[in-house]
This record gives structure tokens, sequence and C-alpha cells, in this order.
């Protein structure tokens, strides 16, 4: 068969030509384009520049039927769809595990399932193979969506420890408690001595973790005065730091749970003639993007987000291929802005 030019037709490149431009066996060449577990970073990134050269394109539906998996992953994100794009966790993680999976030539699929009928039908879809696993982000205390993918079998890395299901389920979760003692430890070595908190949702692992920290630093001079609680939004940070001013105006810092809130703080106390850091120092968690680009600069614990990507990635390939369930607990860093 020829090319409407009248030219042959190019020879599609093979793994055996993939392997010759390597230098390397045709094994380690598949070993590779099945997420690159037993060989070596030489190896993997002669292989890689080999792909590169030769224009080699897995046949993923010749592949599928001989290991009977979908060779892509569901980054399953249990949150409001406007979420996704006014979160700017969200879009970090999503960015960081596509480019983790590109890296190992397998698609990633993005599912948005707030609602129970949404999280119903991730789960049956799922659930009929058309994915070998699920990076699951943001779970909840008493979703059916942790405890129907784990009853069924299905290979699942959560963002976040899955409270209920921490020695089950497998998670890469940032130290949230030692990043919230961190931050009121910060703060309070600023001279701040009536620290309240914004806390997140307390059906979350970072909502209560991050108020443990806060409340494990300030040990007895802890006052349940001092804290509201807020839903991870920008609206509920404002709407918490109102309830905050009117209950204790006296108070001359906040360490609010996540970034997002704390831009819907600082809105509230420029509008209550509070001045930051003057007044009220302000400090937040998360360090996504948002918190440099803030009025004033917003003081955060850094999340090292690429470094969970990369993790939930490699967990989750080791599940998928037999591994236990494992956890990784990354720290967090103090990035400290004009906010205090």
């Amino acid at each position: 068969m020829s090319e409407g030019n009248g030219g042959p037709a190019r020879r599609r490149p093979t793994i055996k030509d993939v392997a010759a431009a390597a230098g390397v066996s045709r094994g380690t060449v598949s070993r590779v384009l099945n997420g690159g577990h037993w060989v070596s970073p030489e190896a993997r990134v002669a292989v890689e520049a080999a792909i590169e050269s030769t224009g080699y394109s897995a046949n993923h539906h010749a592949r599928s039927l001989v290991t009977g998996r979908s060779n892509s992953i569901a980054f399953l994100l249990t949150e409001p769809q406007h979420l996704l794009f006014e979160d700017p966790n969200f879009s970090i993680l999503l960015r960081g595990t596509a480019h983790e999976l590109a890296r190992r030539r397998m698609p990633l699929l993005l599912m948005v399932a707030g609602t129970r009928d949404e999280q119903r039908n991730v789960v049956d879809y799922v659930a009929s193979g058309h994915v070998d696993g699920v990076l699951l982000i943001s779970s909840h205390v008493g979703s059916t969506v942790v405890k129907s993918l784990h009853e069924q079998g299905i290979p699942t890395i959560a963002c976040g420890i899955p409270i209920g299901f921490e020695h089950t389920v497998g998670y890469v979760a940032a130290d949230d408690f030692e990043g919230a003692r961190t931050m009121v430890r910060h703060l309070r070595e600023r001279g701040r001595t009536r620290v309240a908190t914004i806390t997140g949702p307390m059906d979350t692992p970072g909502g209560r973790l991050r108020l443990d920290g806060y409340r494990a630093e300030l040990g007895d001079a802890y006052d349940e005065s001092l804290v509201a609680h807020g839903d991870y939004t920008r609206d509920g940070g404002s709407a918490a730091m109102t309830e905050l001013l009117d209950r204790r105006p006296d108070l001359d810092a906040v360490f609010v749970a996540s970034d997002l809130m704390a831009a819907g703080a600082l809105v509230t106390l420029r509008a209550a003639g509070r001045s930051v850091p003057g007044d009220v120092a302000v400090g937040g968690f998360d360090d996504a993007g948002l918190a440099a680009a803030l009025e004033p600069p917003l003081t955060t614990m850094h999340q090292p987000f690429d470094r969970i990507s990369a993790e939930m990635v490699r967990l989750l390939l080791g599940v998928i291929e037999g591994d236990a369930p494992a956890a990784v607990t990354v720290p967090a860093s103090l990035v400290v802005r004009a906010s205090t």
C-alpha cells in the first residue's frame, strides 16, 4: 500500500526498534512502558529518549487485551465541579499527576463527582474496568466513595488521610498537624498573644488535623472562643473572619487552614478597618500560587504538591501491580511573607 503522494508508507516503529535505539532488551522497554518497575534510571532515560526519537506509540488496545487492563488512571475529585477551578490546589494536583503519568505513557481520566448520584455513577464506571486505579482527591468522613472503592477491590490512593480507612487504603498527605503547629508557633514568636483560627471542614483530614495542631501548640492557652469553622472556600473564610471579629474583637492573629479561606479573611479584615499585619497577623496553609498574589502577600505553609503528585502515582501503580497499600507523609514548610 502506498501513501496518497505515491511514496511508500512509513512503517510503524515497534518495541524492537525502540530497544535497538536505546541499546537495551525488548523486555526492558516493555517494563518501562508498563510503569518502569525493576528498571534502572539510566535505562529508563535511554528508553524514553528512544521512544521520542523513533516516534513509537504503544498499541494500548492490543496491550489491554493481553493484560486485562485499561492502562489508564482516574483522577477523582469528590467536590462540587466549581471547586476544580476555584481552588488552586486541585488544578495543581491534576497537572502534577498528569505529568507523572505522561512520563509512563498512561492517560489520566478526570472525574468530578460532588453529589451522591454522581459519586455512585463514577464508582460503577470505575468498577466496570474502564480504569486500572483511582487517585482519590478530597475524601470526606462518611463518604461512600472510599468504602465502595475499597469493598470492590479497586486500587486506590487518597490525597490526604482517608479517615476510617487509613489502615486499608493507601494515601499521600502533607503533615497537617506539624504544619499547623509551625504556623501557630511563628505567629506567637511575632509577639501575638490572641491567636485565632479558621478551620477547614471537620469531616476532612486537613480540617481536623490542622485544628489539632493549633490546639496542641497553644496548650493551656487554647480558647474555644478563638475558633471558627470554615469550608475551604473564599466566602467561607470571609464569613468565619466576621464571626471571629464579632466574638473576639481583641484578636491579634489568625491561622487560616487554607489560602483560599485566608483570601476571604483578608477582605473582611480590610472592610473592618483592621490592618494586616499591624492589627492582625494572618497565616495560611497551601502555597499553591494564590498566597503570593494576595495583598499583603500571605505567610503560609507550603505543601510540596509536585512531590505529593509523584508519590500518589508511584503508590497507585504499586498497588495495581499487587503491592500492599502504603502511606507517605511529607513535611510542610513555612514561607514567611508580609502578612505576618
